[in-house]
């Protein structure tokens, strides 16, 4: 069974355009997400989800330089685009992130795919209750559910969010939510890159911690913010927008 990773991403967010190729360490933050991607034991391929708008050409490179896949198509439908990314690359088991996710945790990833391949569950996720700090989501689906997601999308919603249209139908899919262990169980904190706020502190984390270890861990990034708070509140006064 073939794991692919997509990672969808496009150059015109509204709050904070060209956010996954923002600088940090002399590097891009579409970079390091792949990088925490690539640590994973069990995904097979990443493909760079992205649009055919031309803003979005150095998405193609980005992914051409990483030795990644990318795919290209509707910016609106961002649904099909997934399908289509997946379809390409021969997914039997779609792993789907986002680009304004630069702290993932592989190990949190990892965990959510021998979950589902040790189950009959049709959806995993880590987000349908909120447990985890915000920008360690990952949701695992077969290719065959995340078809049925695009045939059966009844409104826009459903086709920009992946896999929303199956979480919001309980009672035809088999579902299952990861909640985080004690020590990670902080679900009021805001790793995710969305706003200005965000990158501040996603780019004060990785100079705090980079350097010492590149592959440092959900555990290390709680125990610097515990040790100092400040950090934390650069973005805490940001909410996240409703998906309806």
């Amino acid at each position: 069974m073939k794991i692919v990773a997509t990672i969808e991403a496009r150059m015109t967010s509204t709050r904070l355009p060209g956010k996954v190729l923002k600088p940090c360490l002399g590097r891009q933050m579409m970079e390091l997400l792949v990088e925490r991607v690539k640590r994973s034991r069990l995904i097979d391929e990443i493909v760079i989800s992205t649009t055919v708008n031309q803003t979005d050409d150095v998405l193609v490179r980005c992914a051409q330089d990483l030795g990644v896949g990318y795919y290209r198509g509707s910016e609106e439908d961002v649904v099909e685009r997934v399908v289509g990314a997946m379809d390409a690359a021969g997914a039997d088991i779609v792993v789907q992130l986002t680009g304004d996710c630069p702290l993932l945790d592989w190990a949190v990833v990892d965990q959510l795919i021998r979950l589902y391949q040790a189950n009959t569950f049709d959806y995993v996720s880590n987000t349908l209750v909120r447990s985890y700090p915000r920008g360690l989501d990952c949701q695992v689906v077969s290719m065959e559910t995340l078809r049925e997601s695009l045939r059966i999308a009844s409104d826009p919603a459903q086709h920009e969010h992946v896999c929303l249209s199956i979480y919001e139908r309980p009672e035809r899919f088999r579902l299952f939510n990861l909640m985080a262990p004690p020590a990670l169980c902080y679900p009021g904190q805001r790793w995710t890159l969305d706003t200005e706020q965000d990158y501040r502190f996603i780019s004060t984390i990785y100079e705090a911690l980079y350097a010492k270890n590149p592959a440092f861990t959900s555990a290390d990034i709680l125990a610097f913010l515990q040790a100092n708070p400040a950090v934390e509140s650069i973005n805490s006064e940001i909410r996240q927008k409703a998906v309806r």
